[in-house]
């Protein structure tokens, strides 16, 4: 068996190792001509690092990450609504990290080149289309140093490849367009003074103007500050997806203003925003689910298959698990096509509802809630929320996107 993925990303990267893992020939192929490491922060809670881990790259994601140790979430006026333990501190097996993206591509890259080999990662070659023949399908790539179509045979190809997926848009040429929250994202990284232990993200707002906050680095590597990773969120009037770049360096002027206040006794919002060299603008959105990701050789992963918002930080996560699932579907059944509906009867009504879930504010829902009962703040949140509430949404989104403990135990590899 021989696998074509389309995309080396965090899920093309960890399904081609996982395919080696399980002795599956496998060649990836990524448009850009230079694989660098890109992105801001994300989070790989338990149920993903687990499949991370189990491929023998804990030591890495600790050298170059951080183990999350707590999450709480507070109103725009610094009051606190729920706070909990998380990874190891709230007994899992598995740690949650938080890191720098680019680094996690980075060290899933120079995995994939030293057991796949560096030969069987192809940078600079854009999918262009594919035709099925029999017992195999023809994927055509387009090289990017002359422009040549190049023919790749095997008996699978996997479009990993992104929110702006090539392979999705050849199987779906129409319709499929992107669905605009209203709502636009400012990222950046900031070098800082730690706050509360040094090791937790928070979350503070509601729906319509939110920051979140989390540390990517031990403090003592950088002198006692640590790499913070942001997003600032706001609705924006004209409500339009925007035409130009959904990746560009704008300037904090566009949105800072609104966040002045937020200064509290254990953080000072401004200060993280006026540290950042570089700051991005990206727009909140996803796509409608889709019917279906297979057909017949091919399928789809990660967001190719199911871009949700980054809400609940299930987006790298859910790519991962698609990997571990695919990866076991292809390996315990010869009939590829019955292997590739097998993953895609299991992955995509799971996805769907983390999709649908998110545009709920997912289990970020507690500050929105906050917000609508006590706009002016609180004394106590037991009396605005009641606990068993709060405990309810945390452990109803664990339960949908796979990582509450009982469903890790299920999952562990035996």
């Amino acid at each position: 068996m021989k696998i074509t993925i389309a995309g080396a990303g965090i899920g093309g990267l960890t399904l081609g190792l996982m395919l080696h893992e399980r002795g599956i020939e496998v060649e990836i192929y990524e448009a850009v001509s230079e694989i660098r490491p890109l992105g801001v922060g994300i989070n790989l809670l338990p149920h993903a690092s687990q499949q991370l881990c189990q491929l023998g790259l804990e030591d890495v994601l600790a050298e170059r990450g951080i183990e999350t140790s707590t999450l709480a979430y507070f109103n725009k006026l610094g009051q606190e609504i729920w706070r909990e333990p998380r990874g190891r501190a709230a007994g899992y097996d598995y740690p949650q990290f938080s890191i720098h993206r680019g680094e996690l591509q980075m060290a899933l890259l120079a995995s994939a080149r030293s057991r796949l080999g560096a030969d069987r990662i192809h940078a600079g070659h854009a999918f262009k289309a594919f035709r099925q023949e029999a017992d195999r399908v023809v994927s055509t790539f387009t090289r990017r140093s002359d422009g040549s179509d190049i023919e790749v045979v095997s008996d699978v190809l996997v479009g990993a490849d992104g929110i702006h997926s090539a392979v999705r848009k050849f199987l779906y040429p129409a319709g499929d367009l992107p669905r605009f929250s209203g709502r636009m994202l400012w990222r950046a990284v900031t070098e800082a003074t730690p706050y509360m232990d040094g090791r937790s993200m928070f979350m503070a707002g509601h729906q319509d103007q939110k920051f979140v906050c989390y540390p990517i680095s031990e403090p003592l590597r950088r002198d006692g500050r640590s790499l913070i990773n942001w997003i600032a969120e706001l609705r924006v009037p004209n409500g339009e997806l925007p035409g130009t770049d959904w990746n560009r360096k704008v300037d904090k002027s566009v949105f800072a203003a609104p966040f002045q206040g937020w200064k509290w006794d254990w953080i000072d919002i401004p200060a993280v925003i006026d540290g950042a060299t570089e700051i991005y603008e990206f727009p909140l959105v996803d796509r409608d689910p889709l019917p279906r990701w297979t057909f017949e050789r091919v399928t789809l992963l990660g967001d190719a298959a199911h871009p949700m918002y980054p809400i609940g930080s299930n987006g790298s996560a859910q790519a991962i698990l698609d990997a571990r699932y695919l990866a076991d579907c292809l390996a315990a059944d010869p009939n590829t096509s019955y292997a590739l509906r097998e993953y895609e009867a299991e992955r995509l009504p799971r996805t769907t509802g983390i999709v649908l879930r998110n545009r709920m504010n997912g289990p970020e829902q507690v500050m929105q809630l906050a917000e609508e009962r006590a706009p002016q703040g609180f004394g106590n949140i037991d009396e605005v929320i009641p606990r068993e509430t709060l405990e309810a949404i945390s452990l109803r989104y664990k339960r949908l996107a796979g990582f509450d403990k009982d469903s890790l135990r299920d999952g562990a590899r035996t």
